[in-house]
């Protein structure tokens, strides 16, 4: 058996990772990348992705539309067809389309649950399919603390969100939290085919938009005193892609500087 260091290791594995160059995206990419896997990202946006691929010498851009279900489908073959296999699939990329407010028509929610949920299935059961050939793969999805709690209002005492009783809209936490349980689910009928799903609940990510009041009161309700940063998601999906979890499955891991353990 090799060293536990050389069991977090990625190279000879082909990686497919949603969304590569978003807010997650990025440090995703870069990990994935310098643990030795071949990475390919895949979104609408070729050019963005092709600006993310060219730091890298073994990462490789795709175009590829959550909303089409012929896109995933011709995305995922061509991917094979190039490289032989995919090894492991990180389910990064969403749509907030339906962000905005809880006052949206159903078609507002609709669009949103057919990427954010109904492209999920699709993909991983493809990718899946291809894994069972090797009997070896893994998934990590990219969920979040919303998807494990409620909303927590005070955060956003003193900024200029959710003034005068709006209420903000439930469909982030709906379908985080369903993801969670979709881990659960992909995990229990593909553990048989040696293929291992989990789940990664990153918690809130600063950005420079972000209102001080907002960052100090967050912040307080983490045990670490902070707010995510741009590297602090890369060791957690290069364990759980990596042979250093071959017993771990079906877990969903916070990443959230302990604030849902409050």
């Amino acid at each position: 058996m090799s060293n536990i260091l050389e069991r977090f290791s990625l190279k000879g594995k082909v990686a497919l990772l949603t969304g590569g160059a978003g807010l997650y995206g990025r440090q995703l990419t870069e990990a994935l990348a310098e643990a030795g896997a071949i990475t390919c990202i895949a979104s609408r946006n070729l050019e963005k992705l092709k600006e993310t691929a060219a730091a890298f010498d073994n990462v490789y851009p795709f175009a590829m539309d959550l909303e089409d279900e012929g896109s995933i489908r011709s995305t995922v073959a061509e991917i094979i067809d190039r490289f032989g296999k995919i090894d492991i699939l990180v389910n990064n990329a969403v749509t907030r389309c339906a962000c905005s407010s809880w006052e949206l028509s159903m078609e507002d929610f609709d669009k949103s649950l057919h990427v954010n949920a109904s492209s999920l299935f699709v993909l991983t059961r493809l990718c899946a399919e291809d894994m069972k050939k090797r009997h070896t793969g893994s998934v990590v999805n990219i969920g979040s603390y919303m998807g494990m709690r409620g909303m927590n209002m005070t955060n956003y005492t003193g900024t200029d969100m959710y003034k005068g009783g709006q209420w903000p809209s439930p469909i982030y936490f709906y379908e985080k939290g369903g993801m969670t349980n979709f881990t659960r689910f992909a995990a229990s009928v593909l553990g048989p085919e040696g293929i291992r799903v989990n789940c990664i609940s990153p918690g809130g990510f600063q950005t420079p938009d972000h209102h001080e009041r907002f960052i100090q009161q967050y912040s307080a309700n983490t045990l670490l005193g902070r707010l995510a940063n741009s590297t602090d998601l890369q060791g957690a999906v290069v364990f759980l892609a990596s042979d250093a979890s071959a017993y771990i499955t079906g877990v969903n891991l916070p990443v959230d500087g302990g604030y849902t353990a409050k």
